[in-house]
């Protein structure tokens, strides 16, 4: 049966009936992230500018996302912008967060009232200003939505996530409020950006590198990874079920012995699924 769409144009039968199969398939992955590469050799492949790229990969942004709240994913994580990107030319960076100002007001009806949530990761106080101010106002009016967590990763480092945790351990033990045995994975966990969220169960990477890129580094822990040669603005749903279907055919054994992949699938890491649902 077709479903909502973040455009309102109708769902074409094909796609909903391929939906379906996935679904009746097997377990769907509770958190999905993705790296998304290659915006800038796209364009420069098609004779066109990098700020094309970007552009057009945002194209597939909105079409991931509809596919993972009408699948029943309830939780996408995007590396949007890395703490190193601020390393790339003045123009391009101010293409991309003119970009991202554009693109989450344009946007931010229709993730309202398609019950997505918009949150974002990372050192934000680094974003202009004018970038805050249109990402706070998202995720102020979409925080009460349920239906798919969007997550934006922004000026964000996984080493700079676990150097924040680490600092934040440090000053409560300085205060007396942590004793050294208290200190473990769950609190940790809570302790990062991605504390609210579960563990990533699927990465993908786009654009034919095969790294994590300072990208989630403690939350990959037990995740299955598929890297892809085609570029970002070129990936679409159709791969986004492949994924899926690849992620359905693996054995996730956790490190134990296996005994198939329905039972690790619904288990989760040992000792991981409770811990991140009681942060210290």
């Amino acid at each position: 049966m077709p479903k909502p769409t973040l455009t309102g144009e109708p769902q074409p039968p094909e796609d909903a009936a391929a939906q379906e199969t996935l679904q009746a398939r097997g377990p769907l992955p509770e958190h999905v992230a993705i790296i998304m590469d290659g915006n800038g050799r796209w364009a420069e492949e098609q004779d066109e500018v990098r700020a094309f790229g970007h552009r057009e990969g945002v194209r597939s942004v909105r079409d991931i996302t509809e596919a993972c709240a009408q699948l029943g994913i309830p939780h996408l994580t995007l590396y949007t912008f890395s703490t190193e990107n601020w390393e790339r030319p003045d123009w391009e960076v101010n293409a991309l967060m003119g970009l991202l100002v554009k693109t989450v007001r344009k946007e931010r009806e229709r993730l309202l009232e398609n019950g997505v949530c918009l949150r974002t990761l990372g050192d934000t106080s680094e974003l202009p200003s004018a970038c805050r101010r249109e990402l706070e106002e998202a995720a102020d009016v979409t925080a009460a939505n349920e239906r798919l967590t969007l997550s934006l990763a922004l000026s964000y480092s996984g080493r700079w996530d676990l150097v924040e945790a680490a600092r934040e351990i440090a000053r409560r033990a300085r205060a007396g409020d942590l004793a050294s045995e208290e200190v473990d994975d769950a609190l940790v966990g809570s302790l990062l950006s991605t504390g609210a969220l579960p563990d990533p169960d699927l990465l993908i990477r786009t654009g034919g590198e095969q790294r994590l890129s300072n990208f989630l580094l403690w939350e990959m822990a037990y995740a299955e990874m598929r890297f892809t040669e085609r570029y970002w603005p070129a990936f679409r749903r159709t791969q986004l079920y492949e994924a899926v279907r690849d992620f359905q055919d693996r054995d996730r054994r956790f490190g134990r012995v296996a005994t198939g992949n329905q039972a690790a699938r619904r288990d989760g890491p040992p000792a991981r699924r409770e811990e991140k649902a009681t942060p210290a």
